[in-house]
C-alpha cells in the first residue's frame, strides 16, 4: 500500500500572513452587524410588543389589539392572574421575556462555547467551523424576518440560535490570531480587526436607522421596516464571511480520531486536560481574572448607557440613537489610535492607561446634568475612544500567554469570562439602584471594576507569563 505524501507546507512568509489578515479582518466587519443592529438597537424593543400581543390575544380577547397593547400594564394591574405567555410550560410576562431569551443564551454559551474551541484545535478544521457557525448565525439571524404578530417564540428560538452560534464562530475566529501574525504584529492586527467591525456594524446600523426612520414614506409598516433590518444583519454578516473563508486557512493538528463522533469525545478529553493544566499557568489565569474584572466594567456601562441617558438625564431616543452610531464610527478611530500606542509605549501600559480614563469618564456620570444631550455626547465620545482599544489589546495580550495548539480552547475561556461574568456587573447596578434609586450612582460604581481590574492587570508579569506559555515575547509589551 502506497505511504501517502506528507501535506505541503503552508506558506507563512510576510505577504501570505498579510493576505490572511486582510480576509481575517472582515469577519468583524461581517459579524459586527449581528451585535449593532440586532442585539443592540432592534430585537429587543421589537420582541416585547410581539410577546404583549400574544397575551392580548390569549387572555383579552375582547379588547382591541392596540388598545390592549397601549393599556397593558393596566389590564394586568386589574387582573393579576393574567398577562403571561407560555415559555416551555411556565408563564413568562413579555417584558421579562428578552431577558429570559438572553439569559438562556448565555448559559448555552458557557456551556458550549469550551467545547467548541476545543473541537476546533482537536481537528485543525478551523475555517470549515467558522463558515458553519456563522452561517447557522446568519441564517437565524435572517430568519427574524418571520417573527410577527404572535410567534414570539420563533423570534426567542431564533435569537438563541443566532446568539449562540455567534459566540462560537468568535471563538473560532480569535484563535486564528496567533496563528497568522507574529507577537510584534499582533497588537495592530488585534486593533485593526476590532476597528473594521465597529465601521462595518456603524455602517450598516446607519443604513437601517435611515430604513427605519424613513418607513412610512417608503410604504412600510414600522414592524416591517424593524424586520427587514433584522433580516439584513444576517444577509451582511453571511455575505462578507465568504471573504475570510477565501483568506484563511487550516494548520495541521496532531493524529486524531478520524470520525465526528470521535473527534467530538476526543475534543471534550482535551478540554478536560485544558482545564487542569491551567494551573501550570498561573499568570495566565490572573490576566484572565484581571481581564474578567475590568471587561465586566466596560460590558455593564455600556449596557446600560441606554438606561442613564434615559432615566438619570431624561434624554429621548433620537438622542440614544444618535449616540450609539457615533460610538460606531469613533471607535473605530479610537482603536486604531490605541494599537498606534501600544506600539510606542507597550500594550500593557497602554490598557493599563485606557482602565484609567474608564475610571474618569465613569466618574463623571455624576456631574453630567439632566437634559443636556452635549455633555452625553462627550461622556460617549469619550467611551468610545478607549472602547475598542481596550478589549482589542486585551484580546492581543491573551493570545500571548497561551499554548502553541490550544488557542481555539483558551479563546472560549476568555468568551466564558467575558459572558459569565455579566452577571456581576448587573448585580452591582441593581444593589445600587435598589440602595439609592439612582442611576448616576449605580454607573459610578463601576469605578470599583476598573481599580481593581487595573490592580489585577498592574500584578501580572507578563513577559514571565509569555515565557512559561512557550511564546516569544515580543520587543515591546
Amino acid at each position: 500500500m502506497p505511504v501517502p505524501a506528507p501535506p505541503a507546507a503552508l506558506d507563512e512568509s510576510p505577504a501570505a500572513r498579510r493576505r490572511e489578515q486582510r480576509g481575517w479582518y472582515f469577519y468583524d466587519w461581517a459579524n459586527s452587524a449581528f451585535y449593532t443592529t440586532v442585539i443592540s438597537v432592534f430585537l429587543g424593543p421589537y420582541l416585547i410588543p410581539v410577546a404583549r400581543s400574544a397575551a392580548c390575544a390569549q387572555d383579552f380577547p375582547g379588547v382591541p389589539a392596540e388598545r390592549c397593547s397601549a393599556d397593558f400594564d393596566n389590564l394586568i394591574a386589574a387582573n393579576p392572574g393574567l398577562g403571561y405567555v407560555d415559555v416551555l410550560g411556565a408563564d413568562i410576562r413579555p417584558a421579562a421575556f428578552f431577558g429570559l431569551i438572553t439569559t438562556v443564551a448565555v448559559f448555552l454559551q458557557i456551556v458550549l462555547l469550551p467545547i467548541a474551541g476545543a473541537l476546533a484545535d482537536h481537528t485543525g478544521r478551523k475555517r470549515e467551523l467558522l463558515g458553519g457557525f456563522a452561517y447557522v448565525g446568519a441564517l437565524a439571524a435572517m430568519g427574524l424576518f418571520f417573527v410577527e404578530g404572535d410567534r414570539y417564540m420563533l423570534g426567542g428560538v431564533l435569537f438563541v440560535l443566532a446568539n449562540l452560534a455567534y459566540g462560537c464562530s468568535i471563538v473560532v475566529y480569535d484563535s486564528f490570531l496567533p496563528q497568522i501574525s507574529t507577537p510584534e504584529e499582533r497588537d495592530g492586527v488585534s486593533s485593526r480587526g476590532w476597528a473594521i467591525g465597529y465601521l462595518g456594524g456603524g455602517l450598516l446600523l446607519a443604513l437601517n436607522l435611515v430604513l427605519y426612520l424613513q418607513h412610512e414614506s417608503l410604504g412600510l409598516a414600522e414592524g416591517e421596516a424593524v424586520r427587514i433590518c433584522m433580516a439584513s444583519a444576517g444577509l451582511w454578516w453571511a455575505t462578507f464571511t465568504i471573504v475570510p473563508l477565501l483568506r484563511l486557512r487550516n494548520r495541521p493538528v496532531p493524529a486524531h480520531e478520524t470520525t465526528a463522533l470521535r473527534s467530538v469525545g476526543g475534543s471534550f478529553r482535551q478540554l478536560g486536560r485544558t482545564l487542569s493544566e491551567l494551573r501550570r499557568y498561573p499568570l495566565t489565569l490572573l490576566f484572565l481574572v484581571a481581564y474578567l474584572v475590568y471587561n465586566d466594567g466596560v460590558q455593564t456601562v455600556i449596557g446600560n448607557s441606554a438606561a442613564f441617558a434615559s432615566e438619570a438625564l431624561k434624554l429621548d431616543k433620537t438622542v440614544q440613537i444618535t449616540a450609539i452610531l457615533m460610538v460606531q464610527f469613533v471607535a473605530f478611530f479610537g482603536a486604531l489610535a490605541l494599537g498606534g500606542l501600544a506600539r510606542r509605549f507597550g500594550t500593557k501600559r497602554t490598557v493599563l492607561a485606557s482602565l484609567v480614563l474608564w475610571t474618569a469618564i465613569v466618574a463623571t456620570a455624576v456631574f453630567v446634568r439632566e437634559g443636556e444631550a452635549l455633555q452625553f455626547y462627550l461622556m460617549a465620545f469619550a467611551i468610545a475612544i478607549v472602547l475598542g482599544g481596550t478589549q482589542a489589546l486585551s484580546r492581543s495580550l491573551f493570545s500571548q500567554v497561551i499554548p502553541k495548539g490550544r488557542e481555539a480552547e483558551y479563546f472560549s475561556l476568555l468568551q466564558i469570562s467575558d459572558k459569565g461574568s455579566a452577571f456581576i456587573g448587573s448585580l452591582t447596578v441593581t444593589i445600587a439602584l435598589q440602595l439609592t434609586n439612582s442611576y448616576r450612582i449605580a454607573i459610578v460604581s463601576m469605578v470599583i471594576f476598573f481599580v481593581v481590574g487595573f490592580v489585577l492587570l498592574a500584578l501580572t508579569n507578563l513577559p514571565k507569563a509569555i515565557r512559561a506559555a512557550g511564546n516569544e515575547v515580543p520587543a515591546r509589551i
